[in-house]
Protein backbone atom coordinates (compact mmCIF):
# COMPACT_ATOMS: atom_id res chain seq x y z
CA UNK A 1 0.00 0.00 0.00
CA UNK A 2 2.63 2.60 0.98
CA UNK A 3 4.20 1.74 -3.08
CA UNK A 4 1.27 2.34 -4.20
CA UNK A 5 0.87 5.64 -2.20
CA UNK A 6 4.25 6.67 -3.56
CA UNK A 7 3.52 6.26 -7.21
CA UNK A 8 0.36 8.17 -6.68
CA UNK A 9 2.03 10.90 -5.37
CA UNK A 10 4.89 10.63 -7.97
CA UNK A 11 2.46 10.75 -10.79
CA UNK A 12 0.23 13.99 -9.57
CA UNK A 13 3.32 16.00 -10.01
CA UNK A 14 2.51 18.63 -12.32
CA UNK A 15 3.94 18.68 -15.52
CA UNK A 16 3.64 21.10 -19.00
CA UNK A 17 2.78 20.19 -22.03
CA UNK A 18 2.71 23.03 -25.11
CA UNK A 19 2.57 25.67 -22.25
CA UNK A 20 -0.37 24.11 -20.17
CA UNK A 21 0.26 22.63 -17.18
CA UNK A 22 -1.15 18.88 -16.99
CA UNK A 23 -2.12 16.89 -13.41
CA UNK A 24 -2.99 12.84 -13.87
CA UNK A 25 -4.08 10.76 -11.57
CA UNK A 26 -3.55 6.98 -11.19
CA UNK A 27 -6.10 3.84 -10.41
CA UNK A 28 -3.96 1.36 -9.31
CA UNK A 29 -4.59 -2.84 -8.71
CA UNK A 30 -2.01 -4.72 -6.25
CA UNK A 31 -2.16 -8.65 -6.20
CA UNK A 32 0.05 -10.48 -3.87
CA UNK A 33 2.15 -13.20 -5.61
CA UNK A 34 2.67 -16.56 -3.42
CA UNK A 35 2.83 -20.48 -3.81
CA UNK A 36 -0.91 -20.64 -4.63
CA UNK A 37 -0.67 -17.46 -7.19
CA UNK A 38 -0.28 -19.55 -10.34
CA UNK A 39 0.92 -18.25 -13.59
CA UNK A 40 2.53 -14.79 -14.46
CA UNK A 41 -0.78 -14.06 -16.09
CA UNK A 42 -2.95 -15.45 -13.12
CA UNK A 43 -1.36 -12.60 -11.14
CA UNK A 44 -1.26 -9.87 -13.69
CA UNK A 45 -5.23 -10.76 -14.21
CA UNK A 46 -5.30 -10.71 -10.69
CA UNK A 47 -3.96 -6.74 -10.76
CA UNK A 48 -6.40 -6.01 -13.50
CA UNK A 49 -9.14 -7.03 -11.89
CA UNK A 50 -8.19 -5.21 -8.66
CA UNK A 51 -7.25 -1.68 -10.61
CA UNK A 52 -10.46 -1.73 -12.45
CA UNK A 53 -12.12 -1.93 -9.20
CA UNK A 54 -10.54 0.80 -8.02
CA UNK A 55 -11.68 2.73 -10.97
CA UNK A 56 -15.11 2.07 -10.47
CA UNK A 57 -15.24 2.93 -7.20
CA UNK A 58 -14.03 6.41 -7.82
CA UNK A 59 -10.80 6.34 -9.51
CA UNK A 60 -7.09 7.95 -8.36
CA UNK A 61 -6.91 5.37 -5.57
CA UNK A 62 -5.88 2.00 -5.34
CA UNK A 63 -7.37 -1.60 -4.47
CA UNK A 64 -5.98 -4.77 -3.19
CA UNK A 65 -7.11 -7.57 -4.88
CA UNK A 66 -9.38 -10.40 -3.35
CA UNK A 67 -11.32 -13.92 -3.74
CA UNK A 68 -14.31 -11.83 -3.64
CA UNK A 69 -13.22 -10.00 -6.67
CA UNK A 70 -12.14 -13.13 -8.87
CA UNK A 71 -15.83 -14.62 -7.67
CA UNK A 72 -17.49 -10.91 -9.09
CA UNK A 73 -15.21 -11.04 -12.32
CA UNK A 74 -16.23 -14.88 -13.33
CA UNK A 75 -19.60 -14.09 -12.78
CA UNK A 76 -19.38 -10.88 -14.69
CA UNK A 77 -17.67 -12.67 -17.49
CA UNK A 78 -20.85 -15.40 -17.23
CA UNK A 79 -23.29 -12.30 -17.72
CA UNK A 80 -21.30 -11.21 -20.87
CA UNK A 81 -21.36 -14.70 -22.42
CA UNK A 82 -25.03 -15.05 -21.36
CA UNK A 83 -26.29 -11.79 -23.27
CA UNK A 84 -23.94 -12.56 -26.06
CA UNK A 85 -25.96 -15.89 -26.59
CA UNK A 86 -29.27 -14.10 -25.54
CA UNK A 87 -28.91 -11.36 -28.65
CA UNK A 88 -28.26 -14.69 -30.63
CA UNK A 89 -31.59 -16.17 -29.47
CA UNK A 90 -33.67 -12.97 -29.47
CA UNK A 91 -34.47 -13.05 -25.67
CA UNK A 92 -34.44 -8.85 -25.18
CA UNK A 93 -37.55 -8.03 -26.02
CA UNK A 94 -39.49 -4.32 -25.81
CA UNK A 95 -41.37 -3.85 -23.05
CA UNK A 96 -43.45 0.00 -23.19
CA UNK A 97 -44.47 2.58 -20.54
CA UNK A 98 -47.40 5.16 -21.83
CA UNK A 99 -47.13 8.40 -21.80
CA UNK A 100 -50.37 10.55 -20.86
CA UNK A 101 -51.81 13.44 -21.66
CA UNK A 102 -52.45 15.30 -18.16
CA UNK A 103 -55.15 17.40 -19.26
CA UNK A 104 -57.48 14.61 -20.74
CA UNK A 105 -56.43 10.99 -19.69
CA UNK A 106 -55.42 10.18 -23.45
CA UNK A 107 -52.59 7.82 -24.12
CA UNK A 108 -50.50 9.77 -26.58
CA UNK A 109 -47.55 7.62 -27.41
CA UNK A 110 -45.31 5.36 -25.33
CA UNK A 111 -41.58 4.98 -24.13
CA UNK A 112 -39.47 1.96 -25.37
CA UNK A 113 -37.64 -0.19 -22.84
CA UNK A 114 -35.59 -3.20 -22.66
CA UNK A 115 -36.25 -6.25 -20.86
CA UNK A 116 -34.33 -9.68 -20.58
CA UNK A 117 -36.55 -12.72 -20.99
CA UNK A 118 -34.55 -15.88 -19.68
CA UNK A 119 -36.01 -19.33 -19.87
CA UNK A 120 -35.62 -18.85 -15.87
CA UNK A 121 -36.60 -15.46 -15.19
CA UNK A 122 -37.34 -11.88 -16.38
CA UNK A 123 -33.64 -9.58 -16.22
CA UNK A 124 -34.16 -6.07 -15.26
CA UNK A 125 -32.81 -3.23 -17.31
CA UNK A 126 -30.27 -2.25 -13.59
CA UNK A 127 -29.01 -6.01 -13.96
CA UNK A 128 -27.36 -5.65 -17.62
CA UNK A 129 -27.88 -2.11 -19.04
CA UNK A 130 -24.53 -1.42 -17.38
CA UNK A 131 -22.36 -4.26 -18.35
CA UNK A 132 -23.90 -4.29 -21.64
CA UNK A 133 -22.64 -0.46 -21.71
CA UNK A 134 -19.33 -1.34 -20.87
CA UNK A 135 -18.93 -4.15 -23.67
CA UNK A 136 -20.66 -1.93 -26.65
CA UNK A 137 -23.75 -4.58 -26.84
CA UNK A 138 -25.88 -2.32 -25.74
CA UNK A 139 -25.75 -0.56 -29.37
CA UNK A 140 -27.13 -3.89 -31.14
CA UNK A 141 -29.86 -4.21 -28.12
CA UNK A 142 -30.85 -0.80 -28.89
CA UNK A 143 -30.73 -1.19 -32.56
CA UNK A 144 -33.08 -3.65 -32.33
CA UNK A 145 -35.09 -2.58 -30.02
CA UNK A 146 -36.00 0.82 -32.22
CA UNK A 147 -36.63 -1.14 -34.85
CA UNK A 148 -38.87 -3.40 -33.14
CA UNK A 149 -40.89 -0.83 -31.30
CA UNK A 150 -40.89 0.92 -34.70
CA UNK A 151 -42.70 -1.46 -36.51
CA UNK A 152 -44.84 -1.81 -33.58
CA UNK A 153 -45.71 1.80 -33.04
CA UNK A 154 -47.17 1.60 -37.37
CA UNK A 155 -49.34 -1.27 -36.18
CA UNK A 156 -50.77 0.82 -33.08
CA UNK A 157 -50.90 4.18 -35.62
CA UNK A 158 -53.28 2.21 -38.07
CA UNK A 159 -55.61 0.42 -35.45
CA UNK A 160 -55.95 3.36 -33.19
CA UNK A 161 -55.72 6.36 -35.98
CA UNK A 162 -55.56 9.59 -34.48
CA UNK A 163 -54.31 13.36 -34.50
CA UNK A 164 -52.04 13.78 -34.18
CA UNK A 165 -50.76 10.04 -34.36
CA UNK A 166 -49.08 8.14 -31.53
CA UNK A 167 -45.59 9.10 -30.55
CA UNK A 168 -42.62 6.53 -29.95
CA UNK A 169 -39.81 7.56 -27.51
CA UNK A 170 -36.83 5.56 -27.45
CA UNK A 171 -33.43 6.17 -25.72
CA UNK A 172 -30.25 6.73 -26.87
CA UNK A 173 -27.28 5.36 -25.22
CA UNK A 174 -24.01 6.89 -23.91
CA UNK A 175 -22.45 4.35 -26.62
CA UNK A 176 -24.47 5.12 -29.60
CA UNK A 177 -24.32 8.86 -28.82
CA UNK A 178 -20.64 8.13 -29.47
CA UNK A 179 -21.12 6.29 -32.32
CA UNK A 180 -19.89 8.36 -35.98
CA UNK A 181 -23.05 6.71 -37.61
CA UNK A 182 -25.84 7.34 -34.96
CA UNK A 183 -28.01 9.19 -37.50
CA UNK A 184 -27.41 6.81 -40.27
CA UNK A 185 -28.14 3.52 -37.74
CA UNK A 186 -31.48 5.65 -37.15
CA UNK A 187 -32.29 6.69 -40.37
CA UNK A 188 -32.01 2.74 -41.52
CA UNK A 189 -34.33 1.87 -38.63
CA UNK A 190 -36.78 4.48 -39.79
CA UNK A 191 -36.86 3.18 -43.32
CA UNK A 192 -37.00 -0.48 -42.69
CA UNK A 193 -39.86 0.15 -40.13
CA UNK A 194 -42.04 2.44 -42.41
CA UNK A 195 -42.95 5.42 -39.72
CA UNK A 196 -43.07 8.38 -39.92
CA UNK A 197 -39.84 10.10 -38.14
CA UNK A 198 -41.88 12.72 -37.03
CA UNK A 199 -44.01 10.54 -34.63
CA UNK A 200 -39.80 9.46 -33.11
CA UNK A 201 -38.68 11.03 -30.12
CA UNK A 202 -34.90 10.16 -29.19
CA UNK A 203 -34.07 10.67 -25.43
CA UNK A 204 -30.52 11.64 -24.94
CA UNK A 205 -29.98 12.44 -21.19
CA UNK A 206 -28.64 15.69 -20.40
CA UNK A 207 -25.11 14.40 -18.58
CA UNK A 208 -24.53 13.14 -22.47
CA UNK A 209 -25.35 16.15 -24.16
CA UNK A 210 -23.70 18.46 -21.97
CA UNK A 211 -20.75 16.32 -21.97
CA UNK A 212 -19.21 17.84 -24.64
CA UNK A 213 -21.35 20.65 -25.87
CA UNK A 214 -19.91 21.07 -29.42
CA UNK A 215 -20.11 17.15 -30.61
CA UNK A 216 -23.53 17.12 -29.06
CA UNK A 217 -24.86 20.16 -31.09
CA UNK A 218 -22.80 18.65 -34.17
CA UNK A 219 -24.78 15.05 -33.84
CA UNK A 220 -28.28 16.66 -32.54
CA UNK A 221 -28.14 18.64 -35.68
CA UNK A 222 -27.65 15.35 -37.53
CA UNK A 223 -30.34 13.07 -35.60
CA UNK A 224 -32.86 16.78 -36.29
CA UNK A 225 -32.04 16.18 -40.10
CA UNK A 226 -33.79 12.73 -40.18
CA UNK A 227 -37.10 14.84 -39.19
CA UNK A 228 -37.17 13.30 -35.49
CA UNK A 229 -37.81 14.99 -32.15
CA UNK A 230 -35.25 15.26 -29.68
CA UNK A 231 -35.69 14.71 -25.92
CA UNK A 232 -33.27 15.77 -22.99
CA UNK A 233 -33.86 13.10 -20.86
CA UNK A 234 -34.00 12.68 -16.76
CA UNK A 235 -33.43 17.27 -16.51
CA UNK A 236 -32.35 18.25 -13.31
CA UNK A 237 -30.03 15.59 -12.45
CA UNK A 238 -26.78 17.13 -14.07
CA UNK A 239 -25.50 19.96 -14.54
CA UNK A 240 -26.42 22.30 -17.68
CA UNK A 241 -29.26 25.17 -17.64
CA UNK A 242 -31.99 25.74 -20.09
CA UNK A 243 -30.34 28.66 -21.09
CA UNK A 244 -27.94 26.44 -23.24
CA UNK A 245 -30.29 24.18 -24.06
CA UNK A 246 -31.35 27.04 -26.17
CA UNK A 247 -28.01 26.14 -28.57
CA UNK A 248 -29.42 22.16 -29.19
CA UNK A 249 -32.35 21.70 -31.45
CA UNK A 250 -34.69 20.18 -28.66
CA UNK A 251 -37.85 19.85 -28.72
CA UNK A 252 -39.06 18.72 -25.52
CA UNK A 253 -37.89 18.16 -21.47
CA UNK A 254 -38.01 15.39 -19.40
CA UNK A 255 -37.97 15.85 -15.50
CA UNK A 256 -36.24 13.70 -13.74
CA UNK A 257 -38.60 11.07 -11.18
CA UNK A 258 -36.62 12.33 -8.38
CA UNK A 259 -38.24 15.95 -8.66
CA UNK A 260 -41.44 14.43 -9.11
CA UNK A 261 -41.83 11.78 -6.50
CA UNK A 262 -41.32 14.85 -3.95
CA UNK A 263 -43.47 17.41 -4.73
CA UNK A 264 -46.17 16.28 -2.99
CA UNK A 265 -44.54 16.71 -0.14
CA UNK A 266 -41.38 19.41 -0.27
CA UNK A 267 -42.72 22.92 -1.67
CA UNK A 268 -39.27 23.48 -2.36
CA UNK A 269 -39.03 20.61 -4.90
CA UNK A 270 -42.54 21.77 -6.20
CA UNK A 271 -41.08 25.48 -6.69
CA UNK A 272 -38.18 24.21 -8.20
CA UNK A 273 -40.75 22.18 -10.88
CA UNK A 274 -42.86 25.05 -11.73
CA UNK A 275 -40.05 27.06 -12.73
CA UNK A 276 -38.49 24.15 -15.04
CA UNK A 277 -42.00 24.09 -17.01
CA UNK A 278 -42.46 28.07 -16.89
CA UNK A 279 -38.97 28.30 -18.27
CA UNK A 280 -39.49 25.20 -20.94
CA UNK A 281 -42.55 26.64 -21.82
CA UNK A 282 -41.02 30.11 -22.41
CA UNK A 283 -38.55 28.47 -24.95
CA UNK A 284 -40.93 26.45 -27.11
CA UNK A 285 -40.72 23.06 -25.39
CA UNK A 286 -43.11 20.69 -23.93
CA UNK A 287 -42.78 19.16 -20.57
CA UNK A 288 -43.12 15.38 -19.47
CA UNK A 289 -43.22 13.91 -15.67
CA UNK A 290 -41.34 10.94 -14.98
CA UNK A 291 -42.50 8.65 -12.28
CA UNK A 292 -45.61 10.08 -11.85
CA UNK A 293 -46.74 7.55 -8.96
CA UNK A 294 -50.19 8.94 -6.91
CA UNK A 295 -52.99 11.30 -7.76
CA UNK A 296 -51.11 14.27 -5.62
CA UNK A 297 -48.27 14.38 -7.94
CA UNK A 298 -50.92 14.12 -11.09
CA UNK A 299 -52.96 17.09 -9.72
CA UNK A 300 -49.81 19.27 -8.83
CA UNK A 301 -48.39 18.93 -12.48
CA UNK A 302 -51.54 19.49 -13.79
CA UNK A 303 -52.05 22.64 -11.89
CA UNK A 304 -48.38 24.08 -13.09
CA UNK A 305 -49.07 23.62 -16.64
CA UNK A 306 -47.39 19.91 -17.21
CA UNK A 307 -49.09 18.57 -19.89
CA UNK A 308 -47.44 15.26 -20.33
CA UNK A 309 -46.71 12.47 -18.16
CA UNK A 310 -45.79 8.83 -17.29
CA UNK A 311 -45.01 6.21 -14.16
CA UNK A 312 -46.41 3.78 -12.52
CA UNK A 313 -49.83 5.61 -11.88
CA UNK A 314 -50.64 5.29 -15.28
CA UNK A 315 -48.88 1.80 -16.14
CA UNK A 316 -45.67 -0.14 -15.39
CA UNK A 317 -43.52 -0.69 -18.05
CA UNK A 318 -45.43 -4.33 -19.59
CA UNK A 319 -45.12 -6.59 -22.82
CA UNK A 320 -46.73 -5.79 -25.77
CA UNK A 321 -50.08 -7.88 -25.11
CA UNK A 322 -50.40 -5.62 -21.53
CA UNK A 323 -50.59 -2.47 -23.65
CA UNK A 324 -52.44 -3.73 -26.35
CA UNK A 325 -55.55 -4.54 -23.44
CA UNK A 326 -54.38 -1.10 -21.89
CA UNK A 327 -54.31 1.10 -25.07
CA UNK A 328 -57.98 -0.61 -26.07
CA UNK A 329 -59.25 0.26 -23.00
CA UNK A 330 -57.63 3.99 -22.97
CA UNK A 331 -58.95 4.82 -26.40
CA UNK A 332 -62.63 2.81 -25.81
CA UNK A 333 -63.26 4.89 -22.31
CA UNK A 334 -65.45 8.58 -21.68
CA UNK A 335 -63.02 9.14 -18.88
CA UNK A 336 -59.84 7.81 -20.17
CA UNK A 337 -57.71 9.11 -17.52
CA UNK A 338 -59.89 7.00 -15.08
CA UNK A 339 -60.35 3.81 -16.74
CA UNK A 340 -56.03 4.20 -16.80
CA UNK A 341 -56.35 4.43 -13.12
CA UNK A 342 -58.92 1.57 -12.39
CA UNK A 343 -57.08 -0.76 -14.46
CA UNK A 344 -53.79 -0.25 -13.00
CA UNK A 345 -55.28 0.13 -9.19
CA UNK A 346 -56.57 -3.67 -9.98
Amino acid sequence: MRVAERIQERLAAPFEVADQQIVITASIGVAFGGSDSGSAEDLLRDAEIAMYRAKHTGKARFEVFDTAMHRGALLRLQLETDMRKALELGEFLVYYQPVVSLSSGVIVGFEALSRWHRPDRIVMPNDFIPVANETGMIIAINQELMLLACQQLREWQKQYPSEPPLRLSVNVSPKQFAQPDLAAQIGNAIQRSGVDPGCLDLEITETIAMADAERSGTVLSQLKALGVHLDIDDFGTGYSSLSRLQRFPVDTLKIDRAFVSRMDSDRDTQEIVRIIISLAHNLGLKVVAEGIENRSQLDLLRKIGCELGQGYLFSKPADLQTIDTLLATNRAASSPWFQSYAAHSS
